[in-house]
């Protein structure tokens, strides 16, 4: 398998964990009233990325540059924003594959970059 093929498969994936991550957050508030709006604005920032992320795994075989940026740049920031999260097993496992994710992409760019 292709680097360039596992790279868009991890994108894949870190869209469906973000869905089903915002599911979890979405659900979360009626359990706390205080808390109901971060709640929602967690679960609404996840379902954004979540598609912004399916829409580059769908766009990058186009060879765009402003799509590739735009997929290194949310993989940079989701690494880079769960250093500063409370870290526990699921973050460093998000983060884990999120670098994975950013790594193959980054070795796999000429498959993405226009020549």
């Amino acid at each position: 398998m292709k680097t360039s093929t596992i790279a868009r498969y991890l994108i894949l994936l870190i869209s469906a964990a973000l869905t089903i991550l915002g599911i979890g957050s979405f659900i979360r508030i009626g359990e706390s009233p205080n808390m109901a709006a971060w709640y929602a604005f967690y679960s609404l920032a996840m379902f954004i990325e979540a598609g912004i992320l399916l829409f580059c795994y769908f766009r990058l075989k186009a060879r765009s540059k402003a799509i590739y940026w735009l997929a290194f740049i949310i993989l940079l920031l989701n690494i880079i924003l769960t250093i500063f999260d409370q870290v526990g097993f699921v973050d460093i496992l998000f983060m884990l594959v999120s670098l994975v994710a950013l790594v193959t992409l980054h070795f796999s760019r000429k498959d993405f970059l226009p020549e």
